[in-house]
């Protein structure tokens, strides 16, 4: 599988995980939606692959758990016994979290930020990302026959 890492950015926060390569465009058709939450970017990404989704939502319950900004021990101790393309769904809340939801594994790390509509493509190697496409949507994990499509707003910008 061609793990990626995906850090997204909204008007209350950083939230990082990995997904299959598949992902990028799954996520970027999500945001021809204009979604302005992590929430919003997940649910409207969710037809796509809900089996997906929902476990970037469960890593995400099971971070805020056991994590705060101001105790963030648990999530270190994962992060000095897992490689970086193991980690669970994380929140940034201090430097270790950054330095992790900035780093690139496998086959890159693209940056979601809802805000300022723009996708930051630091290190691709998946494939070329567009503007307008078409994916296969996904059913327990495996691609289905059935396709969606999408067209970014003009407000949006892919950048390199």
């Amino acid at each position: 599988m061609s793990t990626v890492r995906l850090t997204v950015v909204d008007r209350h926060g950083t939230v990082s995980f990995l997904g299959p390569g598949h992902v990028i465009k799954m996520l970027t058709a999500a945001c021809s939606r204009n979604p302005t939450t992590v929430n919003e970017l997940l649910d409207y990404a969710a037809p796509y692959d809900s089996d997906f989704v929902e476990s970037v939502r469960t890593g995400l319950a099971i971070f805020d758990e056991h994590n705060t900004p101001e105790n963030s021990s648990a999530f270190h101790s994962v992060a000095t016994m897992l490689s970086p393309e193991r980690l669970p769904p994380f929140r940034v809340i201090d430097e270790l979290t950054r330095t992790l939801s900035l780093q690139p594994v496998g086959v890159g790390l693209v940056l979601y930020n809802l805000e300022a509509r723009r996708i930051v493509q630091l290190v691709n190697r998946y494939g070329e990302l567009l503007r307008q496409d078409r994916g296969r949507i996904r059913r327990g994990g495996e691609p289905t026959r059935l396709l969606y499509s999408y067209r970014l707003p003009d407000d949006w910008r892919i950048l390199p």
